[in-house]
C-alpha cells in the first residue's frame, strides 16, 4: 500500500510519521520543492520504523509518486502580513495549478487527500483542476472537518469523565468560524446527550457549551499562539482518512467533497458525514438538523460559496 505526500512541512511530516506509527501503508514518499527537507523528513521517520510497523519511507519527485493508492496534498504558500483571503487563495490556486497535474500525470488512480488551507475552497479548486483529467468529484476530498469533529469529541468527553471513544457527534460545515456543531444529534453510548446528562447529573449549562464551541472553533488559534503551528492533531486526522481509503473500510467521516447543492447554496464545497473508501467518497448522509443548526450550515456554506465566486472573478 503506497502513499504520497506532496508537501513535507509539519502536516505532510507529522501525517507521514502518524501513518508510520499506526501501520496504515507499507511504502511513503514525500515530495516537496525543497529537496533537503524532504529528505530530512523522511530519513527522520524511517528510523522509527524499529519501534513501529514496517514502512518504506523516502523522499522523491512526482514520477515517484507511480502506483500510489492515495495522495496527500499538503503543498501550499503562507499567508503574508497584511495579505488578503482572496490573494492568498490566488496564489494557492496557482500553486494547485502548477501540482495536481504532475500528481495525475504518475498517479492517475489516487484518492486525492487535500490539507491545504482553507481546506474547503482549496479542495473545491482541486477537484476543478481534476476534472480537466477525467477524474471525478468523489475521488478528491479535503480533511474538512475530521479534526474539529475529534476536537468536539474530545472536549465533550473531558468535561463528562467518559472515553472519547463513546461521544457520537459531528461539526459539520467550514472548517473555519462558521462550523456547525450539531448539539442536537449528538449521542453518549446511544443515548441523547441530554439523557446521559440527566442520568449522570452531569451539568452541561449553555456557558458550557459555548465553552466548548469557542475551544473548537478557536482551537487552532490557541495552538498557534503558543506553538506557532498544529500539526498532530491534522496528522493523526490524514492518518485515518489514508487507513479508510486504503483499506476500503467504509468509515463516517467529516470530510469535504464537492457538492452539487448543500442547505440550499448550490456548487459548494463542504463538511458532512460522507461513506469514506477505496474509491473516495462513496454516500453523503444528509443530517436532520434543527431549525437552528439548518440555519447556521446555510450560512457556513454561503461564506464558502462567496469566497468561490470571488476567487473565480478575480
Amino acid at each position: 500500500m503506497k502513499v504520497g505526500i506532496v508537501g513535507s512541512g509539519f502536516v505532510g511530516a507529522t501525517a507521514a510519521y502518524a501513518m508510520v506509527m499506526s501501520g496504515v501503508a507499507r511504502h511513503i514518499v514525500l515530495v516537496d520543492k525543497n529537496v533537503a527537507r524532504a529528505r530530512a523528513e523522511a530519513a527522520d521517520i524511517l528510523h522509527a520504523v524499529p519501534f513501529a510497523h514496517s514502512c518504506n519511507v523516502v523522499a522523491g519527485d512526482y514520477a515517484d509518486l507511480a502506483g500510489c493508492q492515495a495522495v496527500i496534498m499538503a503543498a501550499g504558500v503562507a499567508q503574508k502580513p497584511g495579505e488578503t483571503r482572496l490573494n492568498l487563495l490566488e496564489r494557492n490556486t496557482a500553486v494547485f495549478q502548477a501540482v495536481i497535474p504532475q500528481i495525475y500525470q504518475y498517479a492517475p488512480e489516487a484518492i486525492l487527500i487535500v490539507t491545504t488551507n482553507p481546506v474547503d475552497i482549496m479542495t473545491h479548486i482541486s477537484a476543478r483542476i481534476a476534472a480537466q483529467f477525467g477524474i471525478a468529484p468523489h475521488r478528491v476530498l479535503g480533511s474538512g472537518t475530521t479534526l474539529d469533529t475529534a476536537r468536539y469529541r474530545a472536549l465533550l468527553a473531558q468535561a463528562l469523565g467518559i472515553d472519547a471513544t463513546h461521544v457520537h457527534g459531528y461539526v459539520i460545515g467550514e472548517h473555519g468560524d462558521s462550523e456547525v456543531l450539531t448539539w442536537s444529534l449528538t449521542t453518549i453510548g446511544n443515548m441523547p446527550l441530554d439523557a446521559f446528562c440527566e442520568m449522570r447529573h452531569a451539568s452541561l449549562s449553555p456557558s458550557h457549551r459555548h465553552e466548548i464551541e469557542d475551544n473548537v472553533r478557536r482551537a487552532a488559534y490557541h495552538i498557534i499562539e503558543g506553538k506557532g503551528a498544529t500539526y498532530y492533531g491534522i496528522g493523526s486526522a490524514l492518518a485515518r482518512i489514508v487507513r479508510n481509503v486504503l483499506q476500503d473500510r467504509r468509515a463516517i467521516m467529516t470530510v469535504c467533497t464537492p457538492m452539487p447543492e448543500i442547505a440550499g447554496v448550490a456548487d459548494v464545497t463542504l463538511s458532512l458525514p460522507h461513506l469514506v473508501g477505496g474509491a473516495g467518497v462513496l454516500e453523503t448522509f444528509p443530517l436532520p438538523l434543527n431549525e437552528q443548526e439548518t440555519a447556521a450550515l446555510r450560512h457556513s456554506a454561503q461564506i464558502i460559496r462567496q469566497a468561490i465566486t470571488e476567487l473565480e472573478m478575480a
